[in-house]
């Protein structure tokens, strides 16, 4: 019988006090969740064990884009703290270890070791799911093909920088244009490529309005990005050597060196869906307020593999950030080590990035206030970063959606030069607080000509909403 299994059932049974915590998963939510629970209870306590089957622990995956493109010169500045240090903290942390079954009636997992493939099985009092989100791989001729490549782990960045080495020529295909996939456009050219964006919607940014993705497919265009919309990737053809040539679509066919699959992620909850546990419907586990998996007073999860409740339109959401995954890790961290703490939930705020120009959003879009059956108002207005008079002053267009009556704020989108980005964050304290966009226009904002015009853009689009909801009401 394994050890470390007689070790847990030992303390369960009452011959010993420490308990043990498992932790499968080793980065952001897992981590901060074994590194929280043990600054509230030592090791003669708690006893934690964690489990990651990479190389890596603790990274931050939205870096990876900024390393491939040379913002960041080295992969280590992307780790926050290494295998070592946790240890160090009294965490046993075990590399290369795959968990590959939950035992939720034995309260064990079993777990194997990635280079041997020697297996074993874990007994836990307590246990975290933080298996993270997985890149969407199309299921398509050529998808696995050499020279294509997700973006998840630091792995996949450390793969797809060999890959570029290795490339025949100096063409690039990115296949999807969300965050990861402009992101990876522009670390592309700015790595020499000729780079093709292939996307499905109309224009980029599918978490913006289309109106407002026009911006980003401009300034695509002119970092020389090639922006093909209303497109479906259908097969990635391969050279005589077996690595990729070309990407087709059912009208062309695009020349390809290398491939990038931005398309997106998927929960990844494979061992929690074997193992019995409740999946919502964009499959991602699903949680109390104090990230426990419903019905199970043991198990915790969190980060890319949970769904999350959406503040605005009182829906389960899949928002995969490291954000989330941090705040996740912390508060099950506090639950496990034996405090009390509670993830109310989201507003979808995020921010991106194409060259100069920022992209910043935060609540509902138009199609997603549709779909939770809400009736609403847009304005869209033009202003700049700073006073127009002060010398940098750039453009900025907000976009605002407000709920039809009532005024309550819903979304905002933010398209801009330097400044423009994280004026969003104006925007989703507005949401957290439920707002109406007739009390953002009272909000009592810093200003300065170098920082702001008198009237900040987003109070302009909230006084613009304001009047439209007064006019739009009998």
């Amino acid at each position: 019988m394994d050890v470390s299994a007689t070790r847990g059932e030992a303390a369960r049974g009452g011959l010993g006090t420490k308990e043990r915590l498992v932790v499968v998963g080793g980065d952001a939510a897992g981590m901060s969740a074994a590194s929280q629970a043990r600054r509230l209870r030592g090791p003669d306590e708690l006893e934690i064990v964690a489990f990651e089957r990479g190389h890596f622990t603790s990274f931050s995956a939205c870096g990876i884009p900024y390393w491939v493109g040379g913002d960041v010169d080295e992969r280590d500045l992307l780790i926050a703290r290494t295998p070592e240090e946790h240890r160090a903290r009294g965490i046993d942390l075990r590399m290369r270890t795959e968990v590959t079954e939950i035992d939720v009636a034995a309260g064990r997992v079993r777990a194997r070791e990635v280079d041997s493939g020697a297996e074993t099985w874990t007994s836990y009092d307590k246990l975290v799911i933080a298996t993270g989100a997985r890149p969407v791989r199309p299921d398509m001729p050529g998808a696995d093909a050499p020279g294509v490549h997700g973006v998840q782990t630091l792995d996949d960045g450390q793969a797809l920088l060999d890959s570029l080495a290795r490339a025949r020529g100096r063409r690039a295909v990115v296949i999807g244009a969300g965050y990861i996939g402009v992101e990876m456009a522009e670390a592309l050219i700015r790595r020499g490529y000729e780079v093709t964006v292939v996307d499905r919607g109309r224009e980029p940014m599918s978490t913006l309005d289309p109106d407002m993705g026009r911006l980003v497919h401009r300034a695509m265009s002119g970092l020389g990005i090639t922006m093909v919309g209303d497109a479906e990737v259908t097969a990635v053809l391969t050279g005589d050597d077996g690595r990729v040539r070309a990407v087709v679509t059912a009208d062309a066919e695009y020349p390809a060196d290398v491939v990038v699959l931005g398309i997106g992620v998927h929960p990844e909850t494979a061992l929690a869906r074997a193992a019995g546990l409740p999946l919502g419907a964009h499959g991602g586990l699903l949680t109390d307020r104090a990230m426990r998996v419903r019905g199970h007073e043991n198990i915790w999860a969190g980060g890319d593999c949970v769904e999350v409740l959406d503040l605005v339109s009182g829906q389960e959401r899949h928002v995969p950030l490291g954000t989330h995954a941090n705040k996740h890790g912390q508060i099950i961290g506090t639950n496990a080590g034996g405090g009390y703490a509670t993830f109310p939930g989201v507003v979808g705020a995020a921010v991106s990035k194409v060259c100069d120009l920022e992209i910043a959003r935060t609540g509902l879009r138009e199609k997603d206030a549709r779909r939770a059956g809400l009736r609403f108002e847009t304005v869209t207005v033009e202003s700049t970063s700073r006073a127009g008079y002060y010398p940098g002053a750039a453009p900025m267009t907000v976009k605002m959606i407000a709920e039809h009556r009532t005024g309550r704020l819903l979304g905002v989108q933010i398209v801009g030069r330097e400044g423009a980005g994280k004026r969003v964050d104006v925007a989703a304290v507005a949401l957290t607080a439920g707002l109406t966009v007739e009390q953002m226009t009272a909000l009592d904002l810093g200003y300065a000509p170098p920082f702001s015009p008198v009237w900040d853009p987003v109070l302009v689009a909230a006084r613009k909403a304001a009047a439209k909801v007064r006019d739009s009401t009998p």
